[in-house]
């Protein structure tokens, strides 16, 4: 037993000590006062943990491990935070504490209870800061820190304003409207369909440059402005969508809001939520008209407005990413030709296939090298494919 017991608190060191430096990092990184506040409170949790373990490796007679720097997942987040700020590397940090909640889960003992307590804590501080959606409103405002003696955890105020509730529902539908998802995917479609026009054409004309690069530029600027013109469309029409069931929402709740708070409350008991209780609490959320709409928006409709975000910043981004992608596998032709370049491109394009595959890793939980093997897998046969077909059409090309 106590084998196992050094090992595991060995490894729950190594993880604490990357949460620490993870969140002092971040609290150095962010300009808002309240967010870089509540990471240092995150921080300070986490090294306590690590004091735990700490003392939990002495008490086993076990030499103290040297410090070390974090692992690289870790890195990379911090590198992207400062890239693109925090609230960017919002969904990898959670599921980040959604890993160490799961490996203190597997784990039975008064510690772990205490420490699982707090990371819980943190995920509700994320969900807290989510919130405040980039405008610097002190959305941390009344965040404590957490004890780990199993008695106490710090609470903000127990009333949840309706936007705070959508922000948490948003982290558990793994943050889908992500900043970080939306630059990850867009390289990946920019890359891989590039990619797979770029051999085509090498194969039919044997990696003559100059065709290469006009059929692999036309393809980059075909695929970002249709991808921006998608994401612009999609994203217009989801919002007049959801502009017109909120106006006739707040015409139902307007005109007969007796039927609509009984509605409410029918809602949550479905839920499980005690019928006097729910009454209560429809009649309680019915009181203010604003929440009121939000609410039934949420429940009754499955609305969440600020999951939609902006149709110019999602064409603009989705162009920028695409053509980032797509620029990969056509760079080789701008300094070479011929099998030369088609070799050069394969290369630099699988490595970057491993490297958007393994970043995918980040918002799936997935090991990073069975993610980056199955981007590149699937890049591969795309190029594969596209370049026997260009072969097969023995095209003489003048």
């Amino acid at each position: 037993m106590a084998r196992i017991d050094l090992a595991q608190s060995l490894a729950n060191l190594k993880l604490e000590r990357d949460a620490i430096a993870l969140y002092e990092a971040l609290a150095r990184i962010e300009k808002n006062p309240a967010r870089a506040s509540a990471f240092r409170t995150i921080a300070a949790n986490e090294r306590r943990h690590a004091d735990i373990w700490a003392d939990k490796l002495r008490d086993l007679g076990a030499p103290m491990p040297r410090q070390t720097g974090p692992r690289l997942r870790v890195r990379a987040i911090v590198l992207l935070a400062r890239l693109f700020g925090t609230h960017a590397v919002r969904d990898m940090v959670q599921a980040l504490e959604g890993d160490e909640e799961d490996a203190y889960a597997a784990q039975a003992s008064p510690e772990v209870a205490a420490i699982a307590a707090d990371e819980r804590e943190h995920a509700e501080i994320w969900r807290r800061l989510s919130a405040d959606g980039g405008n610097g409103t002190p959305a941390a405002a009344g965040i404590t820190v957490a004890r780990t003696d199993g008695r106490a955890v710090g609470r903000a105020s127990a009333r949840l304003a309706a936007n705070q509730i959508a922000a948490s529902e948003r982290w558990h539908r793994a943050g889908r409207s992500g900043t970080l998802r939306a630059v990850i995917f867009g390289v990946s479609d920019g890359l891989v369909s590039n990619l797979a026009l770029v051999m085509g054409v090498a194969g039919a004309s044997e990696g003559a440059g100059n065709i290469v690069l006009l059929a692999g530029i036309a393809g980059l600027m075909a695929g970002a402005f249709s991808m921006a013109a998608g994401e612009y469309i999609s994203m217009r029409v989801q919002r007049e969508v959801f502009e017109r069931l909120i106006h006739l929402e707040a015409h139902e709740i307007g005109s007969v809001p007796e039927e609509e708070r009984e509605e409410l409350a029918e809602i949550y008991e479905r839920k499980g939520v005690p019928p006097a209780l729910a009454a209560q609490l429809a009649e309680v959320l019915m009181a203010d008209p604003e929440v009121a709409l939000e609410t039934h928006a949420r429940e009754e409709l499955g609305l969440d407005e600020g999951a939609l975000g902006s149709p110019w910043a999602a064409a603009g981004s989705s162009f920028v990413t695409f053509a980032l992608g797509a620029l990969v596998p056509l760079a080789p032709f701008l300094v070479a030709e011929g099998s030369a370049a088609v070799i050069a491109s394969a290369i630099v394009s699988g490595i970057a296939m491993l490297a958007v595959g393994g970043a995918t890793s980040y918002l799936t939980g997935r090991p990073v090298v069975l993610s980056g093997v199955r981007m590149l897998a699937v890049g591969a046969v795309a190029a594969a494919i596209t370049f026997a077909v260009g072969k097969a059409l023995d095209v003489t090309i003048a």
